[in-house]
C-alpha cells in the first residue's frame, strides 16, 4: 500500500494528462503511416547461371500496431491510477469550515468546497457592487415600506407676478411714465422626502468583511482537506490486463 496526500496527486494530474495527450496524438499520427507498419523481402534468381545476378531486398517493419498501443496503455496506466486515485480520495478528503474559530460547517468534502470558493467570488463582486445611499443626505429606515427615507425638508414655490413702476406721475400734458417687472412671490410650498431601496456604505462594508473572512476560512478548508492522507489506486493494470488479453 503506498500512502500520499491528495494535493501531491493534484499538482502531478495536470502534467500526466498532458503527457498521455501528447503520446496518444503521436501514436494516432504513427499507426496512419503505412509505409513504416509495411515490410518486404526479395531475392532474384536468373534462370541459367548465365543469367545476370542481382542482390537481394528489404525493407524492415519499423512500427508495429501492438507495441503502439502498448506503449500508449502505458501512459494511460498512470492516468487512471492517477485519476482514481484522485476521486476515490475525493469522497473521503473532508474538512471543517471555520470563522473566527466557531465552526460554521463540519466535514465538507473538497468538491464542495471548490463549489463554495467560485460561488463565493462571483457574491463577492455582487456584493461590492451594490449600491449605497448618497452620503450627502441624512437616511433613517422607514418601518411603513421598508425603505431608508431621508428628513422632510420645506422648500417655497414661487410665481412671478408683474408689477408697475412709476417713473413719472401723469400731468395734463403728459400721461404717466410706468416701467412695467415682474416679481417672484411666494404662492407655496413643497416638502421634500427622499427614499432609497439602497444601503448604507456601512452595511456593504460589513458584509464585504464578513465574505472575505468567509472566502478565507473555505480555502483554508480545502487546502487542509488536500493534505488528507490516501492510498495511490491501481486500476489501471486490470483494466488494460483485460483490454490486451
Amino acid at each position: 500500500m503506498i500512502l500520499t496526500k491528495l494535493n501531491q496527486i493534484l499538482a502531478v494530474e495536470k502534467g500526466v494528462k498532458a503527457d498521455v495527450q501528447r503520446k496518444v496524438t503521436d501514436a494516432n499520427t504513427l499507426i496512419q503511416k503505412a509505409p513504416l507498419l509495411s515490410g518486404i523481402s526479395r531475392t532474384y534468381q536468373p534462370i541459367d547461371d548465365e543469367g545476370e545476378q542481382l542482390p537481394p531486398e528489404s525493407t524492415r517493419v519499423q512500427v508495429q500496431a501492438e507495441q503502439v498501443l502498448r506503449d500508449v496503455t502505458v501512459t494511460l496506466t498512470r492516468l487512471f491510477d492517477v485519476t482514481a486515485t484522485k476521486d476515490v480520495a475525493n469522497c473521503s478528503a473532508k474538512a471543517d469550515i471555520v470563522v473566527d474559530g466557531a465552526t460554521l460547517v463540519r466535514d465538507v468534502p473538497v468538491t464542495y468546497l471548490l463549489f463554495l470558493e467560485k460561488q463565493l467570488a462571483d457574491l463577492h463582486g455582487l456584493i461590492s457592487r451594490l449600491p449605497t445611499l448618497d452620503p450627502s443626505e441624512t437616511w433613517s429606515l422607514d418601518g411603513n415600506t421598508d425603505t431608508w427615507r431621508t428628513e422632510p425638508v420645506r422648500t417655497t414655490r414661487t410665481k412671478k407676478v408683474p408689477r408697475n413702476h412709476v417713473l413719472a406721475e401723469a400731468t395734463d400734458k403728459h400721461p404717466a411714465q410706468v416701467q412695467v417687472f415682474t416679481e417672484d412671490v411666494v404662492v407655496g410650498y413643497w416638502t421634500r422626502v427622499a427614499f432609497s431601496g439602497a444601503l448604507p456604505q456601512r452595511r456593504v462594508n460589513e458584509l464585504l468583511t464578513r465574505l472575505t473572512k468567509l472566502q478565507e476560512a473555505v480555502k483554508f478548508a480545502r487546502e487542509e482537506a488536500n493534505g488528507t492522507q490516501i492510498t495511490d489506486q491501481r486500476v489501471g493494470e486490470a483494466l488494460f490486463g483485460y483490454l490486451l488479453g
